[in-house]
This record gives structure tokens, C-alpha cells and sequence, in this order.
């Protein structure tokens, strides 16, 4: 499997879509950081590219790399290669590179500017970590859609609507939620919809890290009144681990009772 990964990180880090991903980062962190003072702006600025852009980013290039690569999947599986090894190459190859780009694209500007004092460094390394879980999620989830779907035209328009959900209608539904039952005690409801959604359980733990209780809105409130910080922070990782390994699983599942 190590040798996957290296080809396909290799492969990816060299493309022009990955250097066009590290330049952006690049140039909106010093934007943000040149007209922002506060670094506590700055930080949620931050955030509030990562938890949209990045998983857009991850179901969509994942989902071309996976159709692109698919006649050369199917070349190498006529060796005696095993199915799981080959795909969770692939996989973790693309996101590594993902994950670099991002992580050297925002780092870089940090570094040249001199703000990262110890106050600040724990809610840098927040972003950072929800930026590379979302870049793992979301490739997992945009290969275990393509895998699903024969036809390019669907399963790129089945990822592109399961990020639309999450980032997009899944706030909308779940205030519409907590309306209808706004006469039964719906603290449990809401720590148990933000765990199933990444991008909520994302914006929620650099929150938590920031402790900005004013912007966490509703969800983040409970999530914070039950858990608190100190243990809020460790859950919403762990649950951010599992967002990882489920899907990746999943496509492993996939692989094996797939025919190619």
C-alpha cells in the first residue's frame, strides 16, 4: 500500500490543481492576516473558509480523481494486487496532498507575519486539525460515492449535492427541526445532529477552541454546555476520527464487492 500512497502523492502534489489550492491559501491567509489585527478575527476568518471551501474542494477533486484514474485502477487490479491496498493508496494519497497544500498554504503566512505567539498557537493548530480531518472525510466520502456510480454525470452530482447538504441545508433542516419541537427538551437532539454532520462538528471545535460562546449559535451552545471545554474539544476530535474511518471503511466495503 506504501508504494500507492507515494505514487499517488507524488502524482497529485505535482499537479496544477494542488499548486493552484496552496496559492490560494496562501494569498487569502495574508490578506486576512494584513487587514485583520486581532488575531482572534483572523482565526475565524479562517475557519470560516476552511468548513466551506475544503470539503467542496476534497468531494469534488476526489471524485475526478477516482473517474480519472479508474481505467488505471482497473489495469493494476488485473495483477495480483490486493483491492483494499490499492484504493486506500490512492486515497490517502490525495488527501495527504490535499491536506499538504493546505497546511504549507496557511502555515507559510503565520510564520512570515510573526503572530503565532503561545495564546494563539492552540486555535492555529484547531484550524489546522479540522482543515486536514474535512480534506480525509470528504475524499473518503467522494470515493465511496464515485465508487457507487458507474456513471461520471451522477455520482459528480451526488457528491456535489452531499456537500451542498452538509455545508448548506443541513442548518436549515435542523432549525426547522428544532422548531417543530421546540416544546420537548431537544439538548440531546442537537449534540447528536452536529456529531453527524463534519462540517458543523468542524466549525463547532475551533469554537470551542476560541471560546467564542456568542458566535456558536444554538447547537454550539448545548455542545458547550454539555460536554464544556475541556472535555467538548477531545469529543468533537474523536467524532471527527470516526468521520474519517467510517467512510474510509465504507469504501474499502465497497472495493471488495465491486465489479470492476
Amino acid at each position: 500500500m506504501i508504494k500507492f500512497i507515494k505514487y499517488s502523492f507524488f502524482d497529485l502534489v505535482r499537479s496544477y490543481w494542488t499548486i493552484i489550492y496552496f496559492l490560494f491559501f496562501i494569498i487569502v491567509t495574508s490578506i486576512i492576516l494584513y487587514f485583520s489585527a486581532d488575531m482572534t478575527k483572523s482565526i475565524v476568518s479562517m475557519m470560516n473558509i476552511v468548513i466551506v471551501l475544503i470539503p467542496l474542494v476534497s468531494i469534488i477533486f476526489g471524485t475526478i480523481y477516482y473517474y480519472s484514474s479508474r481505467e488505471f485502477i482497473e489495469l493494476l487490479l488485473a495483477q495480483p494486487v490486493s483491492r483494499s491496498s490499492l484504493i486506500l493508496g490512492q486515497y490517502t494519497g490525495l488527501s495527504l496532498s490535499l491536506s499538504l497544500s493546505f497546511v504549507a498554504g496557511v502555515s507559510i503566512p503565520f510564520l512570515l507575519y510573526g503572530i503565532l505567539s503561545g495564546d494563539h498557537l492552540h486555535d492555529f493548530l484547531l484550524i489546522l486539525l479540522a482543515g486536514i480531518c474535512l480534506s480525509f472525510s470528504m475524499s473518503a466520502i467522494a470515493f465511496s460515492t464515485a465508487l457507487c456510480h458507474e456513471n461520471k454525470i451522477r455520482g459528480f452530482g451526488i457528491a456535489l449535492f452531499i456537500w451542498f447538504f452538509l455545508a448548506v441545508l443541513y442548518d436549515g433542516l435542523l432549525l426547522l427541526l428544532l422548531i417543530l419541537f421546540s416544546e420537548y427538551p431537544t439538548d440531546s437532539l442537537a449534540i447528536t445532529v452536529i456529531l453527524l454532520n463534519p462540517i458543523d462538528l468542524s466549525r463547532v471545535m475551533i469554537m470551542l477552541g476560541l471560546d467564542i460562546s456568542a458566535m456558536m449559535g444554538y447547537t454550539g451552545a448545548v455542545f458547550l454546555k454539555f460536554f464544556g471545554t475541556v472535555k467538548g474539544i477531545p469529543v468533537s476530535v474523536l467524532a471527527m476520527l470516526c468521520w474519517i474511518i467510517i467512510p474510509a471503511s465504507v469504501m474499502v466495503r465497497i472495493t471488495r464487492k465491486k465489479d470492476f
